[in-house]
């Protein structure tokens, strides 16, 4: 049987689509507003280079040699020891388990295009009572929307690499740049651009402590959405000849564009409205909506496009983060895409109705340990070690693992002079820094 393979494009698409998911128009905004703006800005990219391009590039070698699952690349590419590698390729794990809460909100989202379309809150403080009553209340409303991004992500996983994932990528992808693009060129024409520029680019590193720069660290890594198998498995189905170090920038590129672009058209709409750049995590669901508000009819057009925009990267994200295991138990255990798809696809859509109870008043003291609910634990778990611990095998694992001509085969070629920077940074910058963010979020430093 012929394995399907992805065109070029459709693998671009395919991994950009992964890379840019909520991160880049919910995380990312709200955290350049908490961390002063400028000097954040400069310290991400800095870091999005040295080692989230570092780390990409290694993911996709892995991944393009192998051929396979994420175990099973692993356990062929090991020179020695093959039997203890292999649990490197269990960070597939760390995608399914992040799905849990993704799924949930994604469900938010599309819950917030239709109460976009419906009339928006008048103020932040009506804003945060509607955001409020949902979480906490509303079960559901939750739970429609869960079901809803559930069935989505699944139908579209169980189509497979050609028929579903690329295709998805290849609408959704576009429409995505399209929608941001054109309210970013909106935004232009405002007064406040020039403001949310300089907030954006004018670094004040009086701003700027330990905890930024590891939150960029953690942030440049955990949004071009590496450690948890993805980019790796989408490599294994890129057609022989490819030029991996090209695709990982073109992909680093579209990652950060989008993160740059929903950053200035946000706060350039929250400075021209009066809205708090440093508003946090609610800036999406909470600030945002009430600023639109203001905008009149054009803010409900713009908050519908918005939130249709945030529900695209979600969804393109979603189908990476399933896929990993969906491919580990169709090669391993000759299950056929459906069944792995939909098994994968109750997993997350289950464990997800847990993580929903867990946020509601009348369930949370049951499901709620040591200051954090279910839902909580399972993005702290996720975040502060499956994904760092994930970056970190691969590190290791083509940087010291890996005979050193056998990487230099395929990648110098394709970085020339730069291959040895590269190897350079994959072996001792990128592994300390991911120690550090650890060590920092589990509470160890900091």
């Amino acid at each position: 049987m012929k394995v399907a393979r992805f065109s070029r494009i459709g693998f671009i698409l395919a991994a950009s689509g992964s890379a840019i998911g909520l991160g880049n128009i919910w995380k990312f905004p709200y955290i350049t507003g908490k961390f002063g703006g400028g000097a954040f800005v400069l310290m991400y990219l800095v870091t999005v280079v040295l080692i989230g391009l570092s780390i990409m590039i290694a993911e996709m070698l892995i991944g393009y040699l192998g051929r396979a699952d994420t175990v099973t690349s692993f356990e062929k590419l090991a020179p020695k020891n093959k039997q203890f590698w292999k649990y490197g390729g269990f960070q597939a794990l760390a995608g399914l388990l992040v799905m849990i809460y993704y799924s949930v909100v994604i469900g938010w989202i599309f819950n917030y295009i239709v109460t976009s379309l419906s009339g928006l809150p008048s103020s932040v403080d009506e804003a945060k009572t509607i955001f409020s009553t949902m979480l906490h209340s509303d079960f559901k409303t939750q739970l429609f929307y869960h079901t809803v991004s559930f069935a989505l992500i699944t139908f579209v996983v169980a189509r497979g690499i050609k028929g579903g994932i690329e295709k998805l990528n290849l609408v959704l992808m576009p429409m995505l740049f399209i929608i941001i693009g054109g309210m970013f060129l909106y935004a232009t024409t405002l007064d406040s651009f020039h403001q949310a520029v300089e907030f954006m680019f004018k670094p004040d590193f009086s701003k700027i402590d330990s905890t930024a720069f590891v939150t960029a660290v953690g942030h440049a890594f955990f949004t071009l959405s590496l450690g948890m198998g993805a980019i790796m498995t989408y490599s294994a189905s890129l057609e022989k000849g490819q030029n991996l170090v090209t695709s990982s920038i073109v992909v680093v590129i579209a990652d950060t564009a989008i993160a740059l672009l929903a950053g200035l058209m946000l706060f350039t709409f929250l400075y021209e409205y009066g809205g708090e750049p440093s508003s946090g995590p609610g800036l999406v669901f909470i600030s945002l909506p009430a600023v639109f508000y203001q905008m009149g009819i054009l803010g409900n057009v713009f908050a519908v496009m918005f939130f249709i925009s945030l529900a695209f990267a979600g969804l393109t994200s979603a189908v990476s983060l399933v896929e990993p295991m969906i491919q580990y138990f169709i090669d391993r255990f000759s299950w056929s895409r459906i069944k792995a798809s939909v098994l994968m696809g109750l997993f997350f859509y289950l464990v997800g109705i847990v993580a929903i109870l867990s946020q509601l008043d009348s369930f949370s003291s049951y499901l709620t340990w040591e200051n954090k609910n279910f839902f909580d634990w399972v993005d702290f778990f996720t975040a502060t070690f499956m994904l760092p611990v994930g970056g970190l095998i691969m590190s290791i694992f083509v940087g010291y693992i890996m005979p050193k001509s056998q990487v230099e085969k395929v990648l110098r070629p394709q970085l020339g002079r730069a291959f040895d920077t590269w190897y350079f940074s994959l072996r001792y910058i990128a592994p300390i820094s991911l120690v550090i963010v650890m060590l920092n979020l589990a509470g160890v430093i900091g």
